[in-house]
């Protein structure tokens, strides 16, 4: 299949390049564009562009999510997920011409979705609308709570805890560690990025609140206008740094919080 073009999509710029060099690898004469990160960017990017024929798309986007870009996009082009997500509850997505890639990404992987984009291609069938459908309905309606994360094992010193999701109040990062802290005002260290843990915990009970914050809604006392049309998130306990929510993001957290 020659000059296929590929889009990537993904919040942080050095995943993308990785990617993009894994992709150089397996498909030399593909043409791939690495778009903005976020749901705004890419989106304009469609509206200018000709449409490509793949998009590797993260779940997790800057100022949102891929169900938004699906759906303000409406992408013609066959989707490819890039995901921390567990591989069972990502099993819904690897229908028809929808494939996914769990992070961290191994070539073998790469190179069985893209056979597969080449041989759906191939057949012409004209699924792609249904497909991005079927993946509207599924972001649409989540996993059971009982697929999201319920707790953490968590290693400090010699000894082991278990802290529940549920006594977490937010979770921070800082200097490429992540820490949750809990309502007793414990912080523990976890080893996981902030991406990943969004999509393994309950949407309707937590927030991303920027790139350094998750907030649950259970934690949250008062909200505070800020500078810019952007508010400030004060949680009991109370975080040492400002927790903001920008205007862009200011919508959807207003929505998340009124369901």
């Amino acid at each position: 299949m020659n000059e296929v073009k590929a889009v990537i999509i993904e919040d942080e710029y050095p995943t993308a390049r990785l990617l993009n060099s894994m992709i150089a690898a397996l498909r030399p004469e593909w043409l791939v564009t690495i778009l903005p990160g976020s749901v705004s960017g890419a989106a304009n990017w469609f509206s200018r562009n000709e449409q490509p024929d793949i998009i590797f798309l993260d779940i997790h986007l800057q100022n949102g999510d891929a169900f938004e870009l699906l759906e303000s996009a409406a992408p013609t082009g066959l989707v490819i997920f890039t995901t921390a997500y567990d591989e069972y509850a990502m099993r819904a997505f690897s229908v028809n011409s929808i494939d996914y890639l769990l992070k961290p990404i191994r070539e073998e992987r790469l190179a069985e979705a893209i056979g597969k984009f080449e041989r759906l291609s191939q057949r012409q069938v004209g699924i792609q609308n249904q497909t991005i459908q079927h993946v509207l309905q599924v972001l649409k309606n989540p996993p059971p709570s009982s697929l999201y994360r319920s707790r953490f094992l968590i290693s400090k010193g010699s000894e082991m805890h278990v802290v529940h999701v549920n006594d977490v109040a937010f979770i921070y990062t800082e200097e490429r560690k992540t820490f949750a802290v809990t309502y007793e005002n414990r912080t523990y260290m976890l080893d996981m990025r902030l991406d990943a843990l969004m999509e393994q915990l309950d949407p309707k009970q937590f927030f991303r609140t920027n790139r350094q914050t998750i907030v649950n809604v259970h934690a949250i006392k008062r909200i505070e206008p800020y500078f810019h049309n952007s508010v400030v998130v004060h949680t009991e306990p109370e975080y040492s740094e400002k927790i903001t929510v920008s205007k862009e993001r200011l919508t959807v957290f207003k929505n998340w919080l009124n369901r």
